[in-house]
């Protein structure tokens, strides 16, 4: 009952308008007072304590070097050096945006830093080639929701946190999983090409490959470096973070000189507000978590949802469906610190290696981020194409299925997931 009261005064507070930490925040305040589980003491402890973690503080540097390497013009050298790659494949432009994104989310870390980038250089260029509009903004949304499993991934280190397992293990458990969806969503691409007459461009030559690669490794060496210092046990994530916070420094003043001495006051404190606004949700949300944690709502959960015995794919079916659905409506982070804790006791209960399930909330949170009509990413594709949402939805709709296919090839064949931590780090 207090659960239930909590969850109508967090809608009441979002349709409302009221920043979604926040909303966690006075809805956990007002179950904690409904209640007396706890006098309000718990609040600030929990409120610093949730946000008391050196693997968080990986949050704002992986922030920093993002919005450093925006700004340092790499979107456009990996857009080229995927174009020489792929382009020459019937749907080639459609599959230069699956890889380029693949590239890209691996620097960037954030999905909506993804499309914007992606979008605004590939859309027009789609179009132009013959792709209908809305079929263009169904791609990057396609691409950039398959992305969010390309580590590093702020949501990746959340989740870590929440799950108590390795930030390594999980950036290394997305790759598979990444590949597996975008196979998926190149295989429609090529279908839907062959089906409308749509070839490729003109085959690279081996030179223009080569300047094409010397143009992309620096932006690829930054994730080599973020996994090669976590794997290598030189440092953690949260140092790791800092490694790309300055690499991403010196390639976009020194080496490319797009960032201006004058950008860098703005990149700092957009970051710091991102970052502010990431960790006092995590706090907020540590309190709403305890609260459900004494009241055993996972427990009464699992009863009521799943009976008994509950059934492994039954459990995956709903979970992905509330993932999905709550990504759209609240975005990741949200959805993720709410529910997360309810449904990883139901997990292990059920034998799910929490790795595994961990990646596939992963997965089911970058569909959402991209699910018409309430998808933010949908959104900020649809605007690169000067189009509603309601004119994309229906185009989005066979990538969607594209996706959900390859969510359930991962859920079948937990190997595709786990068998790189294992390998790497024997997990």
């Amino acid at each position: 009952m207090i659960t239930l009261v909590m969850l109508i005064c967090f809608i009441v507070m979002i349709l409302l308008t009221v920043p979604v930490a926040f909303a966690i925040g006075v809805s956990s305040i007002i179950g904690l007072l409904l209640s007396g589980v706890a006098p309000l003491m718990v609040v600030p402890q929990r409120l610093f304590g949730g946000a008391d973690s050196f693997v968080l503080l990986a949050i704002p540097l992986f922030i920093l070097a993002g919005a450093l390497m925006e700004t340092g013009g790499i979107s456009a050298r990996l857009v080229h050096f995927a174009k020489v790659l792929v382009g020459h494949i019937r749907g080639g432009l459609g599959m230069v945006v699956v890889v380029a994104e693949m590239l890209f989310s691996g620097i960037s870390g954030s999905t909506v830093a993804d499309v914007s980038a992606i979008g605004s250089l590939m859309i027009p260029s789609l179009i132009k080639a013959g792709y209908k509009p809305d079929q263009a903004v169904a791609i990057v949304s396609a691409a950039s929701a398959m992305g969010i499993l390309v580590p590093p991934c702020l949501l990746m280190v959340i989740i870590a946190q929440i799950a108590g397992i390795s930030v390594g293990a999980l950036f290394l458990a997305g790759f598979i999983p990444a590949f597996v969806l975008a196979l998926a969503v190149m295989l429609l691409i090529w279908i839907q090409a062959k089906r409308d007459g749509i070839g490729g461009e003109k085959r690279a030559t081996w030179q223009e490959v080569w300047s094409a690669a010397k143009g992309a490794v620096l932006p690829m060496l930054m994730p080599v470096i973020i996994f090669g210092a976590i794997l290598g046990g030189i440092a953690d994530p949260t140092e790791a973070a800092v490694l790309a916070v300055f690499y991403s420094f010196i390639i976009g003043v020194f080496v490319y000189k797009e960032i201006k001495w004058s950008d860098l006051p703005t990149i700092l404190i957009d970051s710091a507000i991102t970052s502010g606004v990431v960790i006092f949700m995590v706090g907020a949300a540590s309190i709403f978590s305890w609260i459900m944690a004494a009241e055993q709502v996972p427990a009464t959960i699992a009863r009521v949802v799943f009976g008994e015995s509950p059934s492994y794919w039954v459990f995956y079916i709903v979970s992905i469906g509330v993932f999905v659905v709550l990504g759209a409506l609240l975005e990741g982070l949200p959805a993720v610190i709410i529910c997360l804790p309810i449904f990883l006791p139901i997990a292990t209960k059920l034998g799910i290696n929490s790795l595994h399930y961990s990646t596939i909330v992963v997965a089911a949170i970058g569909v959402g981020l991209f699910l018409p009509p309430i998808g933010i990413g949908q959104y900020i594709a649809s605007s690169f194409a000067n189009l509603r949402v309601d004119q994309t939805a229906r185009a989005m709709m066979p990538y969607l299925c594209a996706l959900f296919l390859g969510i359930l090839i991962l859920i079948a064949f937990p190997w595709l997931v786990l068998v790189l931590p294992q390998a790497v780090l024997n997990r």
